[in-house]
């Protein structure tokens, strides 16, 4: 389940977010294109450390950066010198593209990934006083396209540089799973590469189920509006009017339905230790109440945007509550079943499924890559953790285009940005990113944790539809994604 908030970890912890900038399995090639232009720090004393802490990451160097460390930090990163290492040879390091925010004690900037066109956004806290130590550390993948110009090409040219470049990862290791692109439904160009099973050497195929991460909250906001369009809901109503016995009475009371669906709610995430402990009873979306439901908001509803993956697990329960069906049979019947999404499900984790990729992952302890079971829930939520092919999820955005699962009004209130998503351009609607980049809009959903990365961009303007799936970790298929997505014609 992707996490899109903008995370800031205490120095001690210098890690990455589920959703962030762990490469898949396999070694980096070094293709570095020209050399990135030159962006003046500040000399803050933020700024200092931010230069010192580029300098060593992008040295390779074990003693530079040791030494770094050892001197920056006002407490010890809990990531060693031989993890740090690893990530500079899968990243290539990194360029500074743009400074974002500067003061004497904080600055934030842009990086892109020397190896890939992944984004990244970089804080840093220091110490008021000498020797102005790091007190807080944040990298966090940015998501959406490059804000670098977009190198458009005619479709031809495009569908090949995105059929060299998926070639390319592939043989790097650093894409495992299925690329598709069509346009207004019709299939451009696909690929599959890499293994569904590594131990039984079976490999994936352009069928391939994958798990969609954060991107089964496209069928949950859809199925929300479904209600709303049908007259059974309200988006200005709170949780309790729905949900009449939800513990907490803050959130009954003040929480509404716009509120969850645009990750301004304050209803937190799932994912810590009463996950890990819970991991294996929370099979449908009143097990997530259950466990959940008695916190508070973390702030004022409707103060601010903070990514809530329990927000939508508290939309799937109120969607089995009206419509009378649990969540999982109202999704395969006004959902996957009109739009002839006959792949996509949230199986059991448990289950045999046929043609199912299984996910790897470096994140997990015990280094290396290994199967991501033990990361994920039993099944699938509304939250996100389903399965689905890339054909089936070009299925999906053509029926909604062509407004087989809502009608044009609430398909444009679906889709259209409601609230601001961390970057400018870049807003969050109902379960869907709106993003205006460069005069060229991309509707859709990204999803990511432990052996899983998916995406799906829609430009509505030009027909395009590109569905990336990879059983690898974050950003493998969004690297791709965001390739093929820059160099696409735009009209």
């Amino acid at each position: 389940m992707n996490q899109r908030r903008r995370l800031v970890y205490p120095a001690g912890v210098l890690v990455l977010a589920a959703a962030a900038l762990t490469a898949g399995a396999g070694e980096r090639q070094q293709n570095q294109a020209a050399s990135a232009p030159q962006i003046a720090i500040p000399a803050t004393p933020a700024g200092k450390r931010l230069a010192g802490w580029l300098e060593a990451f992008n040295s390779g160097d074990r003693e530079a950066l040791r030494k770094f460390r050892e001197e920056g930090f006002a407490n010890p990163p809990r990531r060693t010198v031989d993890e740090e290492l690893e990530f500079r040879k899968r990243t290539g390091g990194f360029d500074l593209r743009g400074i974002l925010v500067a003061t004497a004690t904080h600055i934030a900037g842009q990086l892109k990934e020397k190896n890939s066109e992944q984004r990244a956004e970089i804080q840093i806290d220091v110490e008021a006083e000498e020797p102005h130590r790091i007190t807080a550390f944040g990298l966090q993948a940015m998501q959406g396209p490059p804000t670098e110009p977009a190198k458009r090409m005619p479709e031809a040219e495009a569908l090949a540089a995105a059929d060299k470049r998926a070639q390319e990862l592939c043989a790097a290791g650093e894409f495992s799973g299925v690329m598709l692109v069509a346009r207004e439904g019709k299939i451009l160009l696909s690929r599959a590469c890499g293994d569904a099973d590594r131990e039984k050497k079976i490999p994936n195929r352009v069928d391939t189920k994958i798990n969609l991460g954060s991107m089964n909250k496209m069928f949950t906001a859809t199925a929300v509006l479904q209600l709303v369009e049908r007259g059974k809901v309200r988006v200005e109503d709170p949780v309790g009017k729905y949900l009449t016995d939800y513990p907490n009475r803050e959130v009954a009371e003040k929480v509404t339905i716009h509120q969850l669906l645009t990750h301004t709610g304050g209803t937190g995430d799932v994912f810590g230790p009463e996950f890990r402990e819970s991991r294996e009873k929370l099979k449908n979306p009143g097990d997530y109440v259950a466990l959940y439901g008695t916190r508070a908001p973390e702030f004022e509803p409707g103060s601010r945007y903070e990514y809530s993956n329990y927000g939508f697990e508290v939309l799937g329960a109120i969607i089995e509550k009206v419509s009378g069906q649990s969540y999982y049979d109202y999704v395969r019947e006004h959902i996957f079943a009109p739009a002839g999404m006959k792949d996509t499900d949230s199986y059991f984790e448990a289950d045999a499924v046929a043609n199912r990729a299984i996910g790897y992952t470096r994140m997990l302890p015990g280094g290396g890559a290994q199967p991501n079971s033990a990361a994920l829930p039993p099944r699938g939520s509304p939250a996100g953790g389903g399965y689905s092919t890339a054909e089936d999820l070009v299925r999906f955005a053509q029926a909604l285009l062509d407004h087989k699962l809502l009608n044009a009004r609430y398909t444009d209130l679906l889709t259209t940005g409601k609230i601001g998503a961390g970057r400018p351009g870049h807003m969050y609607a109902y379960g869907f990113h709106d993003i205006q980049e460069a005069g060229v809009r991309e509707i859709g959903h990204n999803g990511g944790g432990p052996g899983i990365n998916a995406s799906l961009a829609i430009y509505p303007e030009s027909g395009y539809e590109v569905a990336v799936l990879a059983n690898l970790d974050p950003p493998a298929a969004e690297n791709l994604a965001n390739f093929i997505g820059a160099r696409l014609p735009a009209k």
